[in-house]
């Protein structure tokens, strides 16, 4: 059986990540569509969602991820666990939030969204390629209600503090304290901060608030 090999970072400017994901019918999606909603963007392997769904089943979850075989992945393992609140989708994230949240009309249930230890495109000429662009903060803050949270996460402090400059530089979101937050306001990890935290190693949190 052949191995596919994952690319770790993939460009989203490139030409192939740019076409609209298809909108889903939600009622088909999920058990309860009207349930509150936590998009995590980014997902990865969907390990932090998997375990956000069993523990909090009066949410639903969506996983968007731009890396098509992880998020088949993701999929396998959200169909073995039969859990019906919770559903991955393989798009790019700036080219595909607005329609799907769109989608649900004048009952969005959006209430949460996070983005946890996106790729750090190093490099000053790659970074206009990291996921946090004005557009996407603009998009959520949109959609987001008063009272609904961005939530924010890396290992790289320089990342951190980029995604945070481009949150606050948006007049709709109020950061919750000033220092890092000491603690994942969530009760599941994803992979990569279980990782991070057993190494001993710092993680940078933030949460806003839609104002």
């Amino acid at each position: 059986m052949a191995v596919v090999r994952v690319r770790q970072h993939v460009n989203p400017l490139s030409g192939k990540y740019q076409a609209p994901v298809e909108v889903p019918a939600w009622e088909t999606v999920f058990a309860n569509a009207q349930q509150p909603l936590h998009i995590d963007i980014g997902c990865g392997k969907g390990v932090f969602l998997l375990q956000m769904a069993q523990l909090q089943p009066e949410w639903n979850f969506l996983g968007l991820e731009i890396r098509k075989p992880v998020v088949e992945s993701a999929q396998k393992r959200q169909q073995e666990t039969g859990l019906t609140n919770l559903h991955f989708m393989y798009c790019n994230v700036n080219i595909s939030l607005r329609g799907l949240l769109e989608s649900w009309g004048d009952q969005n249930p959006l209430q949460q969204v996070s983005i946890q230890f996106p790729d750090p495109w190093f490099k000053k000429r790659h970074q206009k390629r990291r996921v946090l662009q004005p557009d996407l903060v603009s998009t959520i803050a949109e959609f987001l209600p008063s009272g609904g949270r961005l939530v924010v996460q890396s290992d790289v402090e320089e990342v951190a503090v980029d995604m945070c400059d481009r949150i606050a530089e948006n007049p709709h979101f109020l950061r919750q304290g000033e220092d890092w937050l000491p603690q994942s306001p969530f009760p599941a990890q994803t992979d990569r901060e279980r990782v991070t935290l057993e190494q001993g190693l710092p993680v940078h949190r933030a949460i806003f608030t839609r104002a």
